[in-house]
């Protein structure tokens, strides 16, 4: 069966372009294509450019291992420097010829009978769709893709502008106007304090939130010349630097557990929680500092967010909530009327939702959605985050159960590639063996499916150790499936064992086979003249080579 292409990566993120990289670097793959709706790569990066945006895990440590850079201008960059970073990776394997801009995938079904799936893509400048065959499908939207919209009353009815974090209109102009931003999250601590500083300020921002959010401090320095020299040119001094910062991470991980964490975990709300009351102004004390267990919601790293807060062109609103939306502005609960030119949604994502909206069908004719009513009770899931049972040569990049609470997520991503790129090895193998003249050694199969049984137990596995851990502790979150109550996101232990399964492979947990068209493309293939000149070339080149080589005369 011809395919039009090897692998199909959805999603030109950290993941995505990570797995292609990786491709290159580690097997020499190149017959793969990304489909991205978006005009670039860079994913959430380049999606997210409201102001403030940076990251808040150490920029060393957030970066791939294989792509280290010594050149970061501080500890937590803003967005521009990381979507350079991305850029620059991209660059310098030259992924970008590989993707496909503007493009979304509509479905994609499992055809049993050639061990491909056929995906449906659609262009969105031009509205046409096609069809690519491939032999692997992997989804990397991540779950920070889709944006929440606004359900609030009355939304149609505003006569300003309403746009969330990930979709900031840059044509705005928001000095000297009235703003209204919902949502208390990491995307609104970064945006508030600069739409309300500098002559650039807004006239007045009200911000609207429903629960307090642990608010941690942290500096964020430049780095010097001096340290960046040291990062560059000292043998080993970046990854020491790195696994300095992953150890920390490691350690954080002792927090979590419910029972054995409570004492790490008071010293935290013991220290963030005088933190905040030193920084904030008094009035807003008894809602800044959470009732809720430290850790149990993602926490917000601050980035002059309280300090903003003493500002008179910022309030912060609490205890009355937002009851409709009118042309104007809002109107509360209490009554109350909130001028606003523009309302900024800083409201989350739809985390369960960008795997759904591909529309896979596996054998059987079976969705995702069909899949997880079986094995989860309709919630997210999947073996090790990665794979589904029924979805053979289907791979997920930061899918159900993969994020930390504690370590960085570029970590779990490059976990995910190499247990991947483990798995598919038989596959790709397989292809070769077909293509090549010359034997191809190790395994060759090109149907991998993980076996239900060892999803089950997998899924059952997680779950399980995430009742002792914090996230159980009784506060909402946006970790937790609103209908099930089941953790679909958190991953429950430290970040180094999930290293370590993607090393160590469960084998006994996959079905390695080959399709009808893959024995057929062998047993007919022609083992033509040419093959034989060029193999037997080959081996008298290198035999000469040996003998010059081994009696010290000239090499040609």
């Amino acid at each position: 069966m011809e395919l039009d292409t090897d692998i199909i990566i959805i999603g030109a993120g950290m993941s995505g372009l990570g797995l292609a990289v990786q491709l290159v670097r580690q097997y020499g793959h190149r017959s793969f294509e990304l489909i991205e709706k978006a005009d670039n790569i860079g994913g959430t990066w380049l999606a997210n450019t409201y102001p403030g945006c940076g990251v808040d895990v150490v920029a060393h440590y957030y970066s791939y291992s294989f792509a280290l850079n010594p050149n970061w201008s501080r500890k937590y960059p803003l967005q521009p420097e990381i979507l350079e970073y991305f850029n620059n990776v991209a660059a310098k394997y030259k992924i970008h010829e590989h993707a496909r801009f503007n493009t979304i995938v509509e479905s994609a079904r499992w055809e049993s009978s050639t061990g491909t799936w056929l995906v449906n893509i659609k262009n969105l400048k031009t509205s046409k769709t096609y069809r690519r065959r491939c032999k692997i499908l992997v989804s990397a939207v991540g779950i920070l893709s889709k944006p929440n919209g606004c359900d609030i009353q009355g939304a149609s009815s505003f006569q300003g502008d309403i746009f969330h974090t990930a979709e900031w209109d840059h044509s705005f102009d928001w000095k000297e106007k009235e703003l209204v931003v919902i949502g208390n999250g990491c995307s609104a601590s970064q945006a508030v304090p600069v739409l309300s500083e500098g002559d650039g300020a807004v006239k007045k921002v009200t911000q609207f939130a429903r629960q307090a959010q642990w608010v941690f401090e942290r500096p964020n320095p430049e780095y010097s010349g001096f340290f960046k020299k040291i990062m560059k040119w000292v043998p080993f001094a970046m990854r020491a630097y790195r696994a300095m910062w992953n150890y920390y991470a490691e350690v954080d991980f002792l927090s979590f557990p419910t029972i054995e964490g409570a004492g790490m975990r008071k010293m935290y709300a013991d220290y963030q929680g005088a933190y905040i009351r030193r920084i904030s102004p008094t009035k807003y004390h008894e809602f800044l500092v959470p009732k809720t267990e430290v850790g149990c919601k993602r926490r917000v790293m601050d980035t002059d967010y309280l300090d903003c807060l003493n500002r008179d062109n910022v309030e912060l609103i609490h205890s009355d909530p937002i009851d409709k939306i009118v042309e104007h502005g809002v109107r509360t609960k209490s009554g109350r009327f909130v001028k606003a030119d523009a309302i900024i949604l800083a409201n989350g994502f739809q985390v369960l939702k960008p795997l759904l909206t591909l529309n896979l069908i596996g054998e059987g004719g079976i969705s995702v959605a069909e899949h997880w009513d079986k094995f989860s009770d309709g919630s997210a899931s999947s073996y090790f985050g990665t794979c589904l049972s029924g979805f053979p040569n289907f791979f997920i990049m930061m899918g159900p159960n993969t994020a930390s609470g504690h370590g960085s997520v570029t970590y779990v991503t490059e976990c995910q590639i190499n247990f991947t790129l483990r798995v598919i090895k038989p596959i790709l193998n397989a292809l070769k063996a077909q293509r090549s003249a010359l034997p191809v050694l190790g395994r060759k199969a090109d149907v991998v499916r993980v076996k239900p049984d060892a999803e089950k137990a997998d899924i059952e596995d997680v779950h399980e150790k995430l009742k002792s851990l914090v996230w159980s502790s009784g506060c909402s979150s946006w970790a937790l499936d609103p209908v099930s109550g089941r953790n679909t996101t958190m991953y429950p232990d430290f970040q180094y064992r999930y290293w370590l399964r993607s090393i160590f492979v469960r084998w006994k947990d996959f079905e390695f086979t080959k399709s009808g068209t893959y024995d057929e493309g062998r047993s007919k293939k022609p083992f033509k003249v040419g093959s034989w000149l060029v193999a037997s070339t080959s081996v008298a080149a290198a035999a000469v080579w040996l003998y010059q080589a081994s009696s010290g005369k000239a090499i040609w």
